[in-house]
């Protein structure tokens, strides 16, 4: 009779994140362990495109889901529970010793990420995975550990932090990005006036369910964008037959102004108010952040709109203590109006000295 095996513990918490963001990404991991009582410690290493929470003691990953919601990590592009960790990988063979790894995990999985930091010497490892993924892919579907039908299984992460060093993590889709590396693959559109179109989509996809996008990005609602010139973020809601309204001294991209779905006000973002409510209020206006998140949240709370994505640009230094003062501010204003309400928060891959944030009503 086999041995039963032995139980999959998380030893700790892998974020993936921007390079030069893993201050603020460690800030957050030790916050949000204090708050689950969690006991460890942060360790991370300038510009290497990630950090790590080691816990003092093994947790049963899904006790650590119930106490830790990697979801609501801000500074995280891609997230999950670490399992595993092989610090010796030879050159020639690395299947071998990571199938025997993860085999020894006793656990199945839905799908495989296999991650790099978003570094240089990560993309150097780029050609190495497009040869050597299907491999893995095919050698986990064979033992039976890979199970794409099942998507109520956890996701397997093998995040190769350099040539030698494989980390291996579990998630589930709801916790982290859907995308390898939280980088999502998206086209410039070829209508678009500017880059900064991305970022919205971006948000879209990554802040708003399905659902959610299906019932309140629909043709013929009403939408304001704030500091719109020259239409890279109007350009998204016109696309999907939403009416904006924009607010921008500067010019709008000829291609946006052709869509017949734009009236264009030359006035202050910060005073002009709409004369009826609107479904949606997007904002690119760069601004402290101090000022746009209380104007962000007046918005929602005085029914001006019934929900918002802004970005807030932050300081140099520190990014982490800027945001929660952000967060503060809004839920002041909220409180204030005794309004529930929803926020989410993301250091998305087309931001840079910014995270992108949705707030709307419940």
């Amino acid at each position: 009779m086999q041995p039963a095996p032995t139980p999959c513990l998380s030893v700790g918490i892998l974020v993936q994140c921007r390079p030069g963001f893993e201050p603020d990404a460690s800030l957050e991991l030790q916050a949000a362990a204090r708050a689950a009582r969690l006991e460890g410690c942060s360790v991370d290493v300038a510009n290497s495109g990630f950090t790590l929470f080691q816990l003092n003691a093994p947790v049963a990953h899904d006790a650590l889901r119930r106490r830790f919601d990697l979801s609501r990590l801000i500074f995280s592009r891609q997230a999950c529970q670490l399992v595993g960790s092989i610090d010796d990988l030879p050159e020639k063979d690395r299947l071998s010793p990571l199938m025997d790894a993860i085999t020894a995990l006793g656990e199945r999985f839905s799908a495989l990420l296999l991650e790099t930091p978003d570094t240089n010497d990560g993309k150097e490892q780029s050609g190495f995975l497009r040869r050597f993924g299907p491999l893995l892919d095919d050698a986990l579907t064979q033992a039976g550990l890979l199970r794409t039908d099942s998507p109520h299984l956890p996701r397997l992460h093998v995040f190769l932090a350099s040539p030698k060093r494989a980390l291996l993590g579990i998630s589930l889709a709801s916790e982290g990005s859907a995308w390898p590396m939280g980088i999502p693959r998206l086209r410039m559109p070829k209508d678009a006036p500017s880059r900064s179109t991305l970022k919205l989509a971006e948000a879209i996809a990554g802040l708003l369910t399905e659902e959610e996008q299906r019932a309140t990005l629909r043709p013929g609602l009403q939408a304001v964008d704030l500091g719109a010139s020259p239409g890279g973020w109007t350009w998204q809601l016109v696309s999907r037959g939403l009416r904006v309204t924009a607010i921008d001294n500067g010019p709008m991209a000829p291609s946006v102004v052709a869509t017949g779905l734009l009236e264009h006000l030359r006035v202050d973002g910060f005073t002009w108010k709409p004369r009826k409510p609107v479904e949606w209020m997007v904002c690119d206006m760069v601004e402290q952040p101090s000022r746009i998140a209380p104007l962000m949240a007046e918005w929602v709370a005085s029914g001006r709109c019934r929900r918002s994505i802004f970005n807030l640009k932050l300081p140099m230094k520190r990014r982490y203590d800027e945001v929660e003062r952000c967060r503060a501010l809004i839920d002041q204003r909220m409180r204030a109006g005794n309004i529930k309400y929803t926020l989410r928060i993301k250091h998305l891959y087309h931001d840079r000295e910014e995270v992108t944030c949705y707030l709307t009503r419940r």
